[in-house]
This record gives C-alpha cells, sequence and structure tokens, in this order.
C-alpha cells in the first residue's frame, strides 16, 4: 500500500523561537530512544474530493508504529481494486477512528461487515437492537409479545441497554442476574417492614387520644415506604435469558454481531415448578389454622368436586364449569368456544381458539400452543346439557330482541355479548366461597379435571392430548404427587384384594429379644449321613 510512512518528532522546543522542533529536532538524530513514533497513511478522498489521510501517534518505538500501519493498510485492501465505493467506506470508517480516538477495529469483524453489506462504524446498542427485534416480531400472540416487552423494558434494557450489540459477553449478563436477585432481596424486606407496620395498624384500637396518633404515626410509615412489589422469582428469570437469547440468535442469522450467543452460555439457579396437591383433611385443617394453601396448585378431591358441581346446578355457567372440571379446558378456551365448534352427533368439542385478557381489555387469539389446538370427548350428560343450553340462549335472544349480540359463543353474557375471562375468576372464586370448599383457583379446576381422569385409569397420554399438553412429561411434572398419592391408592386397593393379609398381620410371631436369638429361628431337621459306597463285585 503506497502513500504511507513512519515519522519520528518530539515536543522539544527551539530556545530562540519557542517554536517545536518536531521532525527536525538534532535530538533525533543522536539518541534512537528519543521522542515518538506516528503512523501516517493517505486515504482515499472524500465525495468532494478533498484530501485526507489516517495520522496517529504517541508509539514509543518504529515497531509498534509499524503494526499499527500495517493494520491501517489491511483493512484499506478489503475493497476490490475497482470498487470505489468499498474503498470510500473503509476510508471514512478509518478517519472516523481518528477522529473519535478510537482504537482499529478487528479485521475479520470489519471483512464481515464488509461483505454482508453492513454498516462498518455500527455502535447498535443492545437496547436498539432489542427495539428493532420486537418490531420485527409481527407473528408473536399479543400476550406473548406483550411478555418480550415487560422482559425488555423491565430488565434488559436497564441493565445492558447501554452497551455495544457486539461487545456484550456472558459476565454482564451474569451481572444483570445477580442485580436482580439481590433486588429480590432488598424487596422481600421492604415487604416484611411494610407487612408488619400493617399489622402494627391494624392491632391498635381507634378509641382513645393516644391510640389515634399513634394510628397516625403508622399510616405516616406506611405513606413513606414502597409500595408491595412482586420479586422477579427463580421461575421467571429462564424467560428473561430465553427472551434475550431470541434476540441475539436473529442478530446472528443476520450478521449483526458475531457468532456467538452470550445468553446461551449463561447458568442460572435452578428454579421449583409448583406441584398439585389434593385438599386431604389434614392439609385442610392446617389451612384453617394458619389460613396457608400448601401449594399455589391445589385440587379437590372427587368428592368436593361433586359438591362443588351440586351447588352451582343452578348456575347460568353450570356447564362452563362442568367442562373445565371434567375435560379440563382452560379459562379463554371455556369462554371462547363457537356453537360450531360443537358436534351434537360425534359428542366432541373441537378447541380451536381462545379469549386472551391483555390487561382488561379482551381479545380473541388461537390456543396457547399449537398442541392446544385439539378435538375433546364429552359425555352423554355434558353433550345433552349443552343442546339443553342452546334452547336457552334462544329464549334469551328472543327477549332481548335488537339489543342481542351475536357472537356465536357457546358461553355469553345474558345479552350474548363475550364472558370476561377475569370476571368469569372472580364469580368463581365467589361460588367456591359460598360453597364452603378449601379454595382453589379456576386454573386449578383444570387440574381438578387432570386428577378425576388420572384416578379413572385413563391412560397418561390421552390426559395429556386431552389438556392440549405438548408432551407427557409437562404432565407427569406438574401431577407427580397426584399419581404418587394414586400409587398409595392402588397399593391399598391390592391389599384389599386378598383380605387374609390384613388378618395375618394380626398373627404375626412376637419378635422380642431373647437370651438367645436363635430360638426365634425355624427347627430345621438333621441332615441324613450319607451311606457309605458299596464295591461292585466282579463278575
Amino acid at each position: 500500500m503506497k502513500n504511507g510512512n513512519l515519522l519520528r518528532r518530539c515536543r522539544c522546543t527551539n530556545p530562540k523561537t519557542g517554536k517545536e522542533y518536531g521532525a527536525s529536532c538534532p535530538k533525533l538524530k543522536s539518541s534512537r530512544r528519543h521522542g515518538t513514533w506516528t503512523a501516517v497513511q493517505e486515504l482515499d478522498p472524500t465525495q468532494n474530493g478533498d484530501r485526507r489521510r489516517f495520522r496517529r501517534g504517541g508509539f514509543e518505538s518504529s515497531t509498534e508504529a509499524q503494526e499499527e500501519l500495517d493494520k491501517v493498510r489491511a483493512l484499506m485492501a478489503i475493497p476490490e481494486k475497482d470498487d470505489s465505493w468499498g474503498k470510500m467506506q473503509i476510508s471514512d470508517m478509518l478517519e472516523n477512528c481518528v477522529k473519535e480516538k478510537t482504537p482499529l477495529p478487528d479485521y475479520d469483524e470489519i471483512r464481515r461487515r464488509f461483505q454482508t453489506g453492513q454498516k462498518l462504524n455500527s455502535k447498535t446498542t443492545v437496547a436498539e437492537w432489542l427495539d428493532t427485534w420486537l418490531t420485527g416480531r409481527k407473528r408473536l400472540r399479543k400476550t406473548g409479545a406483550n411478555r418480550y416487552e415487560c422482559d425488555i423494558r423491565v430488565h434488559l434494557k436497564p441493565h445492558l441497554g447501554h452497551l455495544r450489540l457486539d461487545k456484550l459477553r456472558v459476565h454482564h449478563i451474569d451481572k444483570m442476574f445477580d442485580a436482580i436477585n439481590e433486588r429480590n432481596i432488598e424487596i422481600q424486606e421492604q415487604n416484611a417492614q411494610r407487612r408488619a407496620v400493617q399489622a402494627e395498624l391494624k392491632a391498635t384500637p381507634n378509641k382513645g387520644a393516644e391510640n389515634r396518633a399513634r394510628r397516625k404515626w403508622f399510616r405516616a410509615q406506611l405513606d413513606a415506604m414502597p409500595p408491595f412489589r412482586r420479586i422477579t422469582g427463580l421461575n421467571t428469570q429462564p424467560h428473561i435469558r430465553s427472551t434475550l437469547r431470541a434476540s441475539l440468535n436473529v442478530a446472528i442469522a443476520q450478521q449483526v454481531m458475531p457468532a456467538f450467543n452470550p445468553a446461551s452460555h449463561v447458568e442460572l439457579l435452578p428454579g421449583t415448578n409448583p406441584k398439585a396437591l389434593i385438599w386431604t383433611e389434614e392439609r385442610i385443617a392446617r389451612w384453617l389454622e394458619t389460613g396457608e394453601k400448601p401449594s399455589p396448585v391445589m385440587v379437590w378431591t372427587p368428592e368436593q368436586t361433586a359438591v362443588f358441581l351440586d351447588f352451582v346446578a343452578g348456575d347460568r355457567l353450570y356447564l362452563l364449569w362442568r367442562l373445565i372440571a371434567f375435560r379440563g379446558t382452560r379459562r379463554g378456551e371455556a369462554c371462547g368456544v363457537r356453537w360450531e365448534d360443537h358436534s351434537a352427533k360425534g359428542r366432541s368439542l373441537a378447541i380451536a381458539t381462545q379469549l386472551v385478557q391483555d390487561g382488561w381489555e379482551i381479545h380473541e387469539g388461537a390456543p396457547k400452543t399449537d398442541s392446544g389446538i385439539r378435538l375433546i370427548a364429552l359425555d352423554d350428560d355434558t353433550n345433552e346439557g349443552l343442546l339443553t343450553h342452546k334452547a336457552r340462549q334462544q329464549r334469551e335472544r328472543e327477549a332481548w330482541g335488537e339489543g342481542w349480540q351475536d357472537t356465536g359463543r357457546i358461553f355469553t353474557q345474558e345479552d350474548g355479548s363475550l364472558l370476561h375471562p377475569g370476571k368469569v375468576s372472580d364469580l368463581f372464586e365467589r361460588l367456591v366461597k359460598a360453597a364452603g370448599l378449601p379454595p382453589i383457583r379456576l386454573h386449578d379446576l383444570r387440574h381438578v379435571a387432570a386428577t378425576l381422569m388420572l384416578a379413572a385409569g385413563v391412560d397418561i397420554k390421552v390426559v395429556s392430548e386431552t389438556l392440549g399438553h405438548s408432551d407427557t412429561r409437562i404432565t407427569r411434572d406438574i401431577y407427580q404427587s397426584v399419581l404418587d398419592d394414586l400409587a398409595r391408592d392402588a397399593a391399598e386397593k391390592v391389599v384389599q384384594l386378598v383380605p387374609h393379609a390384613r388378618k395375618a398381620l394380626a398373627t404375626v410371631p412376637d419378635l422380642t429379644p431373647t437370651a438367645d436369638p436363635t430360638d426365634r429361628l425355624p427347627r430345621m431337621a438333621a441332615p441324613r449321613k450319607a451311606a457309605a459306597p458299596t464295591q461292585k463285585r466282579s463278575a
């Protein structure tokens, strides 16, 4: 590469003129260590034809300056000789390095960007890329897009957004999750302090000037405290990592960053998936005593389910509760099922759509997963009940006249409008409380359906397909505790098949230790002596 050379100069000044000697200092000739070296390389002219050069000094040796000059020449050699536009792009990049006093970029990275037509001076930050990536995710369900947006807004941008995308490393992401866990501890401590003050306020009576002053002081403390906040638990953190990993995979595919995804190499603390537990008498007693549920996911027994269904037999949405309790449909699926999905002749119901709650607004969407699109069989009573329900809905339609909203749904408001999933959950909780049953969520009624099917001996694969799980391992993981209870029940039933087995326990001999432990051993007959061999007579 021509038009490039090394210069040696110093900052010595001429005592006569007061100006720097520069390259003409006499000490430069007498001392090899005096002064510094500068690398100079002529660049391609600007579009206006103006001359420009790459000039960087301060090197202590000519070797260092020559290395810098070789790097510049290697970068300038990336475009073909007749590629004037490419040469100008490289020269622009090198000129920008001089102006901003930044190190020369990596040769392989610039060559990759140049060959793929990307910007050479790219300084895209993680925040900018996350916005670009999320905007391009047009096929996402609304709930999925909202979840990605929340991860980006609450966690990824505040912790990683300022970093350059191509400079993101594993230790940056590790540091983010460390900060999240430290903040979790802070939130838990602040929540505990707020609960303590609330308890003191509740325990302080209203009567008396001293008590009123004390209550006023407690309220002032509560106003000064942060509100109750939720932590970012160990089960949520993998989703944050997945969001980042998915966005970086696209960046790698589009060659916006090097072919290494740091999010794929981040290890997180293991989370815990809540197990479904059955409301046994012991757990109910403990709940009545402490007010705490044994698990976030609680399941009724078949007897408790029967009590609830009998209690709501006259409710307008009885068949909705029955459908979830027996067939395990999700809340949005039950609210969104249409008459066109029901086959009275085939005694089946197609799950092809659902009502999704976004904030407090609702909209129609596809089931949660591809496996959620399924055909579920109906028992005779439910199938006949749907026909009766349809006739009643027709009477409501006639009564409302022009005010009727034809949504085509099986379960609607009295005027035919869509059911709000959130209001359905609230109604379910009120009905459970009124029935005097231990509390479960509406989603737990879906778990009740799984329990009933497992208790009835239905194959785990059929249960998984009915629930819309993509894999039987998901079903086993959620209902492992239920399966354990069923296994114990099966063990009891096996013993009951042999009635004399229980009686035999009463006749077990006393095994209290004696002076001679061998007294408890059964007596064995003495072995017979072997007969003496007889000699055969010779013929």
